[in-house]
């Protein structure tokens, strides 16, 4: 669970960075575990290359860390460098964290500008896409599968409904952003999706999309 600290440091940044933290709380465990749902199914006969985008103060890869076997590479970019602090003092200072310490990496920059050696088997992200423009949204889900290796899986959550509710009660200019980005993530959801988790425990309740890229590209 996370610390009373990192309540209150997630609730700070929610109030000063609301567009790029886009939740008062971080992930329950009941998503957390959702999110590295795939993970856990690996196979065990390999390494793997996982990559966490917007993990925050760690409350999704509190779960990954754990999930890491010796081989495994495991890189994190957040654009919040409060956050990013607080992550690399996990790695320093926590047991499972200290664990893989020499397989993780935290990058500081925007996933679009992020360039990785080789491409991923998990990507999991934690961005907050309704908060986004919808260009930078288009931008994000192409640099999600730039990133994912061929069978792939992309993990992301979404907060249930809201989009809907705000394209209906909205100001026009709102409306018209999220009906964009609704078509974006339709478009991907449709052609890619492999599971959906409903997550009643969290603060708002949430869907996981599970996406896998396709096998030929």
């Amino acid at each position: 669970m996370p610390s009373l600290s990192e309540y209150a440091t997630f609730f700070r940044e929610f109030r000063t960075r609301f567009e790029t933290t886009g939740s008062i709380a971080p992930s329950s465990r009941f998503l957390a575990s959702a999110m590295i749902a795939p993970l856990r199914n690996r196979p065990a006969d390999a390494p793997v290359r996982i990559l966490e985008i917007g993990p925050g103060t760690g409350a999704v890869t509190d779960y990954l860390v754990q999930q890491l076997r010796p081989g495994d590479t495991f890189d994190l970019v957040e654009l919040n460098q409060v956050f990013a602090d607080l992550l690399r003092s996990k790695f320093e200072r926590e047991k499972h964290f200290r664990a893989i310490a020499s397989q993780a990496t935290v990058h500081v920059l925007p996933l679009q500008d992020f360039e990785a050696t080789q491409p991923y088997d998990f990507v999991i992200s934690g961005l907050p896409l309704n908060n986004f423009p919808a260009d930078l949204v288009d931008e994000i889900f192409d640099a999600y599968f730039r990133l994912l290796a061929p069978g792939g899986v992309l993990s992301y959550f979404e907060y249930m409904y809201v989009r809907s509710i705000r394209k209906r009660l909205g100001k026009r200019v709102d409306r018209e952003r999220l009906a964009r980005i609704d078509g974006t993530m339709t478009r991907y959801v449709n052609s890619h999706r492999i599971r959906r988790d409903w997550i009643f425990v969290n603060l708002p309740p949430a869907w996981v999309q599970h996406l896998r890229r396709d096998q030929s590209n």
